[in-house]
């Protein structure tokens, strides 16, 4: 069983800081991508920040400046620091990642999502 289990977010007033962490588990080969996607209802799910490749990272122009994102690549988890939150970021947060992992002796590519964390920013 693949798994991307996600933590933290929460409610915070508008200026303050959240992190959200993800972590994958199973029977992974290799992880291409982690990131970060968020949805607020009614519209379409966006990218928010994603990294590869140590160095290699991707952030959605309304969050170029205030979010940043890293992983921890011995421990397949990807970090989301939030600061200068403001109330548009309010969303539900996705974690992403773009893994390889073994089925019955087969490396099987595969993105799997996790469950969502709430993040609220209260004017």
């Amino acid at each position: 069983q693949l798994h991307l289990v996600e933590s933290g977010g929460g409610l915070v007033q508008a200026g303050g800081s959240l992190s959200l962490s993800c972590v994958a588990s199973g029977t992974i080969s290799s992880i291409n991508v982690m990131g970060w996607y968020r949805q607020v209802p009614g519209k379409q799910r966006e990218l928010v920040a994603a990294i590869g490749s140590p160095g290699m990272t991707n952030y959605a122009d309304s969050v170029k400046g205030r979010f940043t994102v890293s992983r921890d690549y011995a421990k397949n988890t990807v970090y989301l620091q939030m600061n200068s939150l403001k109330p548009e970021d309010k969303a539900v947060y996705y974690c992403n990642a773009d893994l390889v992992v073994m089925v019955y002796g087969d490396y099987v590519r595969e993105g799997k999502w996790g469950q969502g964390t709430q993040v609220t920013v209260s004017s």
